[in-house]
């Protein structure tokens, strides 16, 4: 038996073939129909940017899948099958570990995927497709993936122009809840860095646009207050934080215009995120004192360089994931010897308790005495045996599981023994 990983993804396969093969909600029990000789345990994950399977048994047992996806689908394995990868033990693992931490997705250190990723194992572990070997690894998956989180920045910087926004205007602000921000325009660029900033605690938005309708359905959606293009320079006084989007061929404010503004407010800060294209704040205003003006081009800059720091970060992450990989796949070689420790064990006690009942024959020993000599007996077995067990876990790290299960089994007639099971 073995682990793999058997999957396609953004990196492989194109979003029609991806989607096609998502699995639905209703698709989901039949899972249980792969579960064989050939795949013992089993765990999916089937989001927008990824379909894959985990499973610990045999090789062929990536075929019983692709077959499963052709029959449940109704497409022909031959139009997908050439999109899939599959790995194998340590690749496959460190290739789980990185799905898990964010390092195989679309965008590096995108937090979505470690709650998809728990999502999955919980939906395989309800469905009883899981098992000892594939509960652990998914586990282990998700401890990997805090600690590369908690010991690694690579969730953090804004990856995208309209968080950028909202990261910019916390350095300048602090915390968002006693700030005001102002939309003008109905871009939708604009408008996500506006869904940002409410998210981020703002306490405050203004949606100003030229049509008064346009303006009211944006504030709902957005949950602000809707303003008239008339009220402009009302809504520039209330505002720390200003997005600006319109369609206007020439500048909407400028320099003179906001270096009154900015008078009015006693020079209170004010950030202002120009996003359109052709500008519609006259770019000079970023001489008036107090005034932060950022335009597409800045944002871009910090997300360039905001994802180079990411890069940098995985680098470290990838170190972290190998170690943890190690130590799975040590833990994975010492369950070979488990078998053969347990069937050791029950025959040590087999003659432990054999020798203690004839002792006890021949001795009138009260119930006391017999619990002391019960316990001695048992104490010395287990100092006996503890050095034996840990030596065996040692050496089928090493990978020789088989030489030392052949040989421990002819020293002790443990194939005697489970022969008599069998018997009974």
């Amino acid at each position: 038996m073995e682990i793999f990983a058997l999957g396609i993804s953004h990196k492989t396969g194109p979003v029609e073939v991806r989607e096609k093969l998502a699995l639905t909600e209703e698709e989901l029990p039949k899972l249980k129909e792969l579960i064989s000789i050939r795949i013992r345990e089993l765990a999916f994950i089937s989001t927008c940017n990824r379909v894959e399977f985990y499973f610990w048994g045999e090789e062929e047992g990536a075929q019983d899948i692709l077959s499963f996806l052709e029959e449940v689908k109704g497409i022909p394995k031959e139009s997908f099958k050439d999109y899939f990868y599959l790995y194998k033990n340590a690749d496959a693992v460190l290739h789980i570990f990185r799905v898990a931490s964010s390092l195989d997705s679309m965008v590096l250190g995108e937090p979505q995927i470690v709650g998809q990723f728990k999502d999955a194992f919980e939906t395989s572990s309800r469905l009883g497709i899981t098992g000892p070997i594939i509960n652990n690894l998914m586990s282990k998956a998700l401890a990997a993936s805090k600690k590369v989180r908690t010991r690694t920045g690579i969730g953090e910087s804004a990856v995208s122009v309209s968080y950028a926004a909202v990261e910019l205007a916390e350095k300048i602000f602090g915390e968002l809840n006693r700030s005001t921000a102002c939309l003008i325009g109905a871009g939708e660029m604009a408008e996500l860095a506006a869904m940002h900033l409410k998210d981020a605690g703002v306490r405050r938005l203004l949606v100003v646009n030229r049509t008064f309708e346009r303006a009211k359905k944006l504030a709902e959606k957005l949950k602000g207050e809707p303003m008239g293009f008339d009220r402009l320079k009302e809504a520039l006084l209330e505002s720390d934080i200003v997005i600006t989007s319109t369609a206007s061929t020439t500048y909407i404010l400028t320099k003179k215009e906001l270096q009154e503004i900015m008078r009015q407010r006693k020079y209170r800060p004010m950030f202002i995120i120009d996003i359109a294209v052709p500008r519609d704040v006259d770019p000079s205003a970023d001489e008036v004192e107090n005034l932060y003006l950022y335009n597409i081009d800045d944002l871009e800059a910090v997300v360039e360089e905001n994802k180079r720091k990411r890069e940098r970060e995985a680098k470290k992450a990838e170190a972290m994931l190998k170690e943890e990989v190690e130590k799975f796949m040590n833990w994975l070689k010492s369950q070979e010897i488990v078998p053969l420790i347990v069937n050791l064990r029950n025959k040590v006690e087999q003659i432990r308790k054999a020798e203690l009942e004839k002792t006890m024959k021949k001795l009138n020993l009260s119930p006391k005495e017999e619990k002391a000599l019960n316990a001695m007996t048992n104490a010395i077995v287990n100092k006996i045996m503890h050095p034996v067990f840990t030596y065996l876990k040692q050496e089928s790290i090493k990978g020789d599981a088989k030489r030392i299960k052949r040989l421990v089994e002819a020293m002790f007639a443990l194939e005697e023994v489970n022969e008599g099971k069998d018997r009974n």
